[in-house]
């Protein structure tokens, strides 16, 4: 007896792409004929999209708008005064039409099908064989983004998005590639060779355009990679994370993470900024946090020059900015003693996050002439004892305590000993533009009342100066701001 199983019974292999609305494809159009039918604006734009993919645009309207009349002039498609008739589809590579009505829209439908010829009814899907998604244009990278019609302000909302990630110059890079490819695959060995060469390759392509002698350059690096030459070279990018919002990070700190290999990451870095990392990039959490166990310095430093030297990209993904009370300068020097190429991606501080979540400036040409960025701490926990506090006592400076929680107390008092006005006005914030996002301001002498309230449990910024007595008009005590989105958008604003 022969037992044969059911389908069913047999198990299910796991799908390699969830199911899809529309299939994506991108059609050749270079030299081949396509068809336009209707004079309208609408009509218009698809026939100078088909014309920019290399189509020969043959459009049919005998009552043309003058948008569509100045394509024809320019020569960019050519106009017939006439309407369509299903003779005009014989041979086409594809047909537009503008409809004015449902029973034009099912004629031309039937005519295209009819011939053979894929079709698109514009803004009438029951009549579509395809549709038209926003364009990211980099050709001959290309982008396309659609909804399936379900949500086209949508599409072009993501289509702005990746416009601000792409940069321009990446059009010049896909055409520099697809001139080299040749080249490069006759030098590599199929694999690892050509892995690593265009892995290289990407990394620039989100840079500055190339120069005239990229090309010759990257034969030559590819000629280096094959004879394994420099193939364990790593390099370190210190990249600044922001304050927590993960929308206050700068594109090229976004690039930095889609291209790390490793990211070694400190404990203020959110998740929602780890996010934005490549999907195979190994996170490791280094950490250093006031009052908590911590990774030496010296072990960091230690990490990254083995990962680098082992041919890695490593990523050290720092709160805020990196060069302000982030051991950069620690970290830069021993890289580069040991010939590791190191680079730096600016962040935006916290400083700068919280006033734009107060809406106060530092700089205001009433209050302050200069601002002071202070670490409230020492290497041992406490009040720095090398400070120059009567220089801080300037009415026209704003100084900004960071990492002050602890010290609080000490830093008013000390403040005030140097001849500081006890009603100079303070703000607090913690867990800046963070869900956790927290605000007090008073006066120099409530600022050891506060924290009280406020407590440690998150990082802490205490500005000192008149800039912030408008922040005391519009807050009482301790607070959570009511909408906390809003800080981003004003965050931005102001880095821009």
């Amino acid at each position: 007896m022969n037992i044969v199983s059911s389908p069913r019974n047999e198990p299910r292999r796991p799908r390699r792409m969830d199911d899809l609305a529309t299939l994506p494809v991108f059609f050749k159009l270079q030299g081949r004929r396509a068809i336009v039918a209707g004079g309208t604006d609408a009509a218009a734009w698809k026939a100078e999209l088909l014309a920019a993919a290399g189509a020969s645009v043959h459009v049919y309207a005998a009552d043309p708008q003058a948008t569509l009349l100045a394509l024809a002039e320019e020569g960019t498609v050519t106009h017939h005064r006439e309407d369509w008739t299903p003779a005009i589809l014989s041979g086409a590579a594809i047909a537009i039409c503008d409809a004015d009505t449902d029973d034009e829209a099912g004629a031309f439908f039937d005519a295209a099908r009819g011939a053979g010829v894929p079709v698109n009814v514009i803004d009438k899907p029951a009549f579509c064989e395809f549709q038209f998604g926003s364009i990211v244009n980099r050709s001959p990278a290309v982008i396309a983004i659609s909804t399936d019609g379900a949500a086209p302000i949508l599409g072009q909302a993501i289509r702005r998005r990746i416009e601000t990630l792409v940069p321009p110059g990446v059009s010049e890079w896909a055409a520099l590639a697809r001139d080299i490819r040749e080249a490069v695959t006759e030098r590599l060995a199929p694999g690892a060779q050509r892995r690593a060469f265009w892995e290289r390759f990407v990394d620039r392509a989100f840079g500055p355009a190339p120069a005239t002698s990229a090309a010759d350059d990257l034969t030559t690096e590819a000629v280096s990679i094959a004879a394994g030459l420099g193939e364990n070279q790593g390099r370190v990018t210190l990249v600044g994370a922001g304050p927590g919002d993960a929308e206050l990070l700068t594109l090229k700190a976004v690039r930095a993470l889609q291209a790390a290999d490793v990211i070694l990451f400190d404990d203020l870095v959110s998740d929602d900024v780890l996010e934005l990392a490549r999907r195979e990039a190994k996170r490791m959490l280094v950490g250093k946090r006031g009052g908590r166990e911590s990774c030496r310095q010296e072990d960091i430093n230690d990490m990254m020059v083995s990962l680098a030297k082992a041919g890695k990209h490593v990523v050290r993904l720092k709160g805020g900015d990196p060069m302000i009370f982030g051991r950069a300068g620690e970290e830069i020097a021993r890289l580069e003693a040991e010939g590791i190429p190191v680079a730096v991606v600016p962040g935006i501080t916290s400083a700068l996050a919280m006033v734009a979540s107060l809406g106060v400036s530092l700089t205001h040409r009433d209050c302050a002439q200069s601002v002071r960025f202070v670490t409230g701490h020492s290497r041992k926990g406490e009040l720095p004892c090398d400070i120059d506090w009567k220089a801080m006592t300037d009415p026209k400076t704003t100084t900004i305590f960071y990492m002050g929680g602890r010290t609080a107390g000490e830093i008013a008092s000390t403040l005030m000993r140097q001849g500081l006005a006890a009603d100079t006005p303070v703000v607090v914030a913690k867990a800046v533009s963070r869900p956790g996002e927290a605000q007090w301001s008073g006066t120099l002498s409530e600022l050891p009342l506060a924290m009280l309230e406020i407590g440690h449990d998150e990082p802490v910024l205490i500005g000192v100066g008149a800039v912030f007595a408008a922040a005391r008009r519009t807050q009482s005590g301790f607070e959570t701001p009511s909408v906390f989105q809003s800080a981003a958008p004003r965050a931005a604003t102001l880095a821009g």
